[in-house]
């Protein structure tokens, strides 16, 4: 291969689920494309760097400060929905059925990987919650005096179950409710195909009709 489709090939190939044929074929696909898609794809990657940073109060990506779920005064400031990653954020978004805010934890705790409390934004979280002063008292700040609750959308894997219980033993002491998203049987799914941890979880935590 020519050098500059063997540079962008390798660097192609760096993206998380694009193997190396993948990337050539890709990267003969934009050396067939026009010159002027090429170049807006360069720019919009350029822009990226460039452009986008995280939210000073949420930790979402964003190209403004503070971002616009932030800045939007329609939102519930009682609830602050934790999530891992800004796909999942948008992933709740898409739905429609949240109107409170959000904190982006970029990651979760995996002591097997090296991923600590440090290497996430709990620190940024705790920031946004009453800080305890002594046994019972609470200095509340006016960013922080309408938070009262802290629902945890973590996934239902290892990591998101030790995510969830760490930021529990973190808040509950600060008087914060915090909360758990439900999981169980999906919506059109069969049971007689679904694992035992997701029936046990189903059952546990079944709602009356």
């Amino acid at each position: 291969m020519a050098d500059p489709v063997q540079r962008l090939a390798g660097e192609l190939a760096r993206l998380p689920g694009i193997g190396e044929k993948t990337a050539t074929r890709l990267a003969f696909h934009l050396v067939r494309a026009p010159a002027d898609q090429v170049r807006a794809l360069a720019q919009a990657l350029v822009e990226l760097v460039e452009k986008t940073r995280l939210c000073s109060t949420c930790m979402n990506v964003t190209d403004e400060d503070p971002c616009a779920t932030c800045k939007d005064p329609r939102r519930d400031g009682e609830t602050i929905c934790v999530v891992a990653t800004p796909t999942d954020l948008i992933a709740l978004e898409r739905g429609g059925h949240y109107r409170g805010r959000y904190h982006v934890l970029h990651g979760l705790l995996s002591p097997l990987d090296g991923i600590g409390p440090d290497d996430l934004r709990i620190a940024d979280l705790m920031k946004r919650l009453p800080r305890v002063i002594g046994s019972d008292e609470a200095a509340v700040t006016a960013a922080s005096s309408a938070v009262k609750e802290v629902i945890v959308a973590t996934s239902p894997s290892v990591e998101g179950e030790a995510t969830a219980m760490y930021l529990a033993r973190l808040i509950k002491p600060l008087g914060v409710a915090v909360t758990r998203i439900a999981t169980g049987l999906p919506v059109g799914g069969e049971i007689e195909y679904s694992d035992q941890a997701t029936l046990a979880r189903a059952l546990a935590h079944r709602s009356a009709l």
